[in-house]
């Protein structure tokens, strides 16, 4: 959430950047509902005060008050009564507007129109890019560990089962990233609720905005996470943080996402499903650390890749491909031969501190001792699908079979899959 008073004192600066994301927004009446209530709370303020002066008056009579002085209480009262309620609305008006507009992009954020004006920054281990090869949708129904059908049958479209091998290979890659992450990276594991409230959703900013993007249990209220990062964001809701920054978790959770906007891309197979496992990293950091810690991150994620022998590359999101959380991102896509494109595994945002705005999430500054909000960052670590299709893809040999990656051999406790 952006600060009302930033975005009134900052104007040109905002509405240049909310238009480099294709968004826009209504200034006049933003400055006209902060004006309000600012002389709502003047007003209501003044006749606090001269109805706690009267009230005194009345405590200090010896005698019994004047009809008139009584009258006036209860006018007072009732005007007080009128002017809190104006108040309240003004806000929530101001509140609705504010949970509705995306982050800003960073003065450095690439700026563009799309995903065609994003920018690949580096490929690495180029010279092992494979040529065509068969696509994992074909070997997960020849290998019989993916079964779409079945996903079909039980559910319905996009969602599928993962049996054998390849179900195994899942847990390995989990165990393996989160020892990473754990004993490597010193990142704290979190294993949180996969359903939340609407408090939490609304934290993380996936509500109001993308609420036709997520499933929920309407009855109670509650909704299936998208991600990992919607519960570990509101940890510390409403609180200030007494611990030392960083403050740097890790949690595997299954992913739930409807993706109404996304319906008839990417059909065949495991890439875009409505459920997937992930791990994902999360940090809350001191704003002056930010930058540092969303390359760590880079470097974190990147460090699984070269472990996994991959081709990849790094792509910087220009504005308008930016999520409605981020100041900045960076994607981490691997090489899929099979399907002859590049696979988003990871993206890497920092998202200053406009989640931590949201959640009312606060730290005492050691430098200054002041309370500041942190800046809160996200990333997979990774993507747990398009990882076992990269490996199917890429490490079927000239025999048919897929050759486990020697870093998984220690979890998978096989060696092949064929």
């Amino acid at each position: 959430m952006l600060d009302i008073r930033f975005i009134i004192e900052n104007k040109q600066s905002v509405e240049k950047k909310l238009t480099s994301m294709g968004e826009s927004l209504d200034f006049d009446l933003i400055e006209k509902l902060f004006q309000e209530r600012k002389q709502l709370i003047l007003k209501t303020e003044e006749i606090s005060s001269i109805r706690n002066k009267a009230s005194k008056e009345i405590g200090q009579s010896k005698g019994k008050p004047s009809k008139d002085l009584v009258q006036k209480m209860k006018s007072f009262g009732l005007e007080l009564s009128k002017k809190s309620e104006k108040l309240k609305s003004t806000e929530n008006k101001i509140n609705d507007i504010l949970l509705g507009i995306p982050n800003l992009p960073l003065d450095e954020t690439l700026i563009g129109k799309s995903e065609e004006d994003n920018k690949v920054i580096d490929v690495f281990n180029q010279d092992k890019k494979r040529d065509k090869t068969i696509p994992h949708w074909d070997l997960g129904e020849k290998f019989k560990i993916i079964d779409m059908e079945k996903g079909a049958k039980l559910t319905g479209a996009r969602w599928y089962v993962l049996s054998g091998k390849g179900a195994m290979l899942q847990r390995a890659l989990v165990q393996w990233m989160l020892n990473e992450h754990v004993f490597t990276n010193e990142y704290t594991e979190i294993a949180p609720p996969f359903l939340v409230n609407r408090k939490t959703m609304t934290g993380s900013g996936n509500l109001p905005k993308f609420e036709d993007t997520l499933f929920s249990d309407y009855k109670n209220d509650l909704w299936l996470i998208p991600t990992g990062e919607v519960s570990i964001n509101s940890l510390f809701y409403d609180e200030i943080i007494e611990q030392d920054l960083p403050l740097k978790y890790v949690t595997h959770t299954p992913c739930f996402r409807d993706e109404k906007s996304s319906a008839g891309r990417d059909t065949r197979g495991i890439k875009r499903v409505h459920q997937f496992e992930k791990v994902e990293l999360y940090r809350f950091e001191n704003p002056q650390n930010s930058l540092n810690a969303f390359d760590e991150m880079i470097k974190e994620v990147s460090n699984l890749c070269e472990a996994l022998g991959f081709t990849y590359r790094i792509v910087e999101l220009c504005s308008g491909d930016l999520g409605f959380q981020s100041a900045k991102t960076y994607d981490i896509e691997v090489w899929s031969p099979g399907c002859e494109e590049w696979l988003e595994v990871s993206s890497i945002s920092t998202c200053t501190d406009f989640q931590a705005r949201r959640t009312n999430t606060r730290f005492r500054d050691p430098l200054d001792s002041k309370i500041k909000f942190p800046h809160t960052l996200n990333g997979s670590g990774m993507a747990i699908p398009r990882i076992i299709i990269a490996i199917l893809e890429n490490y079927l040999n000239s025999e048919g079979v897929v050759e486990v990656p020697e870093v998984l051999k220690e979890y998978t406790k096989f060696d092949t899959i064929g």
